[in-house]
């Protein structure tokens, strides 16, 4: 099983990123994914999920509005545009994958807002 994630870097704030969570090693489809962020000293905290056929979405608070989750389940890829970047979404992103009896983790991805 791996997901692999790409995408991250450095950005002005106001500034836009679309992170990329490529998946192999299991039934993507039958999976809800999810995007997660972790900044330094702080907890892990969910940013975006998405339903295994991508019918439905839900965000953190702080996200609506300014990040998009989907999904490509022919291409096993999840993705996460991220706009109107703050200082305050700088942490790792990382992808999750969840059957509700396994979940994968990626090993993240750095996203950096600073001018």
């Amino acid at each position: 099983v791996q997901l692999v994630e790409s995408g991250g870097g450095l950005v002005q704030p106001g500034g836009s990123l679309r992170l990329s969570c490529v998946a192999s090693g299991f039934t993507f489809s039958s999976y809800a994914m999810s995007w997660y962020r972790q900044a330094p000293g702080k907890e892990r905290e969910l940013v975006a999920t998405i339903t295994s056929a991508g019918r439905s979405t839900r965000y953190a608070d702080s996200m609506k509005g300014r990040f998009a989750i989907s999904r490509d389940n022919d291409k096993n890829t999840v993705y996460l545009q991220m706009n109107s970047l703050k200082h305050e979404d700088t942490a790792v992103y990382y992808c999750n994958a969840d059957s509700g009896w396994w979940r994968y983790w990626g090993q993240g991805t750095q996203v950096t807002v600073s001018s």
